[in-house]
């Protein structure tokens, strides 16, 4: 399925502005299937993960952190190279590649963390 670009992003996804300077030109893509993900989770935690992927992937969304990581067994789930995690008990999951060459960052999937369970859309993944 193809990634789309927002063209008028919610919580400010697109990270084209002047205003952030070289570093913050990756452009963040959604894939549409990340829209269905977005339906199964409580809608109350909406603006809390739109938030926390344009403020943890703003700046060097490749660059290993507490809560951000690289997959380290390939192939990881929906192709993904990298994980954030985050909100209350680091219950949410949001994969992603980042396209150097493209300067695109690409979000696969977003899910909830539940025990030793991922689900991605209502179904359990493998991680």
């Amino acid at each position: 399925m193809r990634p789309y670009r927002w063209t008028k992003p919610p919580c400010k996804l697109g990270l084209r502005g002047s205003n952030h300077g070289e570093e913050a030109s990756l452009f963040t893509d959604l894939c549409a299937r990340c829209e269905n993900h977005l339906k199964v989770i409580d809608s109350k935690w909406d603006s809390l993960i739109r938030t926390k992927i344009e403020r943890q992937l703003a700046y060097e969304p490749d660059v290993e952190t507490k809560n951000r990581k690289r997959f380290r067994q390939q192939p990881a789930p929906f192709g993904a190279d990298w994980e954030i995690r985050f909100g209350p008990d680091n219950r949410f999951r949001v994969l992603y590649k980042v396209a150097h060459e493209t300067r695109e960052l690409l979000v696969l999937a977003i899910g909830v963390k539940q025990g030793n369970r991922l689900l991605v859309g209502g179904e359990e993944m493998d991680l």
